[in-house]
């Protein structure tokens, strides 16, 4: 009896604990379905919710669109989704990435402790959303067909499959002459591996499981510089959430930072080291200033967020040497 009552009590507390976690609904974005990195790290946000309070039900989708619009149906309390679609929500994080402002993952490492720390948790709400994590999701790497498309002016008329609804994709297209065809995420890759465009752009983690191999197959290759970084979102209606608990998933999003970066850096290993094409410098000087007078005009368009070009710019201007750090230009 003595035993009996002592397992009881050991019980109530952990029966009183599971009766008190809030439940919510969360829909789960990874393109690749749910052996993908991005299904594994909500996975594990999902364990460590508990420990917060919080218990998570979760549906996965393929498709980015239906995840989103399923949230916002309200048929989901919580969703990922990648930073070009995040800005729906919250355009200062959303904002990460603009084309050519971060070069490595150690300044988006500085970006996002910065963002995620609690002097900054005012700015993760927009309405009644918040931004309650935020994880690396690759450098956005041109696979092409032709690898001897060195030179700027090479580009004009080259066609590039892009994705549909991202609304810098016009402009960038348009002004270096290049004719953009907008379409899903997935049928960006299988229209570059058919021939159908001559480029097309993603995270090193697409190309085995699309199988770019095809579509750079003879004379194809991947240029080796990424022309952005992106991130991984999650985004969660705040209400339906324990007071708190944004704070802690961001604190713990940044805690497994290092993890997350091993998971968009092993694929870059998967691509052959003959597809990797180098950009001679002026070449790479060319496009860095290009992307610098881009950013400016798509702030001034209001798709990026000033406020977060000027904080990417102070985390390059670490680089005191970088000519945008004293020649009085656009602050992007």
């Amino acid at each position: 009896m003595k035993k009996l009552l002592c397992l009881t009590a050991l019980l109530l507390p952990l029966s009183a604990t599971t009766q008190a976690l809030t439940k919510v609904s969360m829909c789960v974005f990874d393109p690749i379905g749910k052996s993908g990195p991005a299904a594994q790290v909500m996975r594990d946000f999902k364990l460590d919710s508990v420990s917060w309070g919080v218990e998570i039900q979760d549906e996965f989708f393929d498709d980015e669109w239906k995840a989103i619009e399923k949230f916002k149906a309200g048929g989901c309390d919580i969703v990922n989704m990648l930073d070009f679609r995040a800005s729906e929500f919250n355009k200062f994080t959303g904002s990460i990435r603009a084309v050519g402002s971060l070069r490595n993952y150690d300044e988006m490492g500085v970006v996002l402790k910065t963002m995620t720390s609690p002097a900054a948790a005012k700015l993760m709400r927009e309405g009644d959303y918040e931004v309650i994590a935020l994880m690396p999701a690759g450098g956005i790497y041109v696979f092409t067909r032709d690898k001897t498309l060195i030179q700027p002016d090479q580009f004009k008329g080259k066609t590039a499959a892009v994705v549909e609804k991202v609304p810098e994709n016009d402009y960038l297209a348009s002004k270096h002459g290049i004719i953009g065809k907008p379409m899903a995420i997935f049928d960006t890759f299988q229209a570059f591996n058919k021939g159908e465009v001559d480029l097309v752009a993603g995270p090193a983690v697409v190309f085995e499981p699309f199988e770019l191999s095809k579509g750079t197959a003879g004379n194809g290759g991947v240029y080796a510089d990424p022309i952005t970084f992106i991130t991984m979102q999650t985004v969660a209606r705040w209400n339906k959430l324990p007071e708190g608990f944004g704070q802690k998933s961001r604190d713990r999003s940044m805690e497994k930072y290092v993890n997350y970066v091993k998971l968009v850096q092993d694929p870059e290993k998967t691509i052959p080291s003959d597809l990797w094409i180098k950009v001679p410098k002026d070449v790479y000087d060319y496009w860095d200033n290009s992307f610098r007078e881009s950013r400016a005009e798509l702030a001034k368009q209001g798709v990026y967020d000033e406020r977060t070009l000027k904080l990417m710019k102070k985390v390059r201007c670490k680089d005191a040497t970088r000519k945008e750090c004293s020649d009085g230009g656009p602050e992007s």
